[in-house]
């Protein structure tokens, strides 16, 4: 069972930068791939990135690369998403999510949620 805290979420203006943090709790942290995904009022839920366990192999989103960073501290059972240059399309509620074995965009191949952050910028 894992368990995933998102946290740095907030209002920013666009152009700006934020940076989310996910803590996991729970064994074998490093074996979990790891996502992020967004959702926007009246939207579906969508890939934003995803991060493999040991090797850190990244993949993302056309609307985010080269604009947005995925990475993970095995140590401290976290991963995070550096967002820079932020536009006031990126809106929307932020989730962790970690799935044990593959890399996948589709979220419902994820076995475990956090509860989701809102990030909103600002035109």
């Amino acid at each position: 069972q894992v368990q995933l805290v998102e946290s740095g979420g907030g209002l920013v203006q666009a152009g700006g930068s934020l940076r989310l943090s996910c803590a996991a709790s729970g064994r074998a942290f490093s074996m979990y791939f790891m996502g992020w995904f967004r959702q926007a009022p009246g939207k579906e839920r969508e890939f934003v990135a995803t991060i493999s366990g040991s090797f850190g192999h990244r993949y993302y989103a056309d609307s985010v690369k080269g604009r947005f960073t995925i990475s993970r501290d095995n140590a401290k059972n976290t991963v995070y998403l550096q967002m820079n240059s932020l536009k006031p399309e990126d809106t929307a509620i932020y989730y962790c999510a970690a799935n044990y074995g593959t890399t996948t965009y589709a979220p419902g191949d994820y076995d475990y949620w956090g509860q989701g952050i809102q990030v909103t910028v600002s035109s």
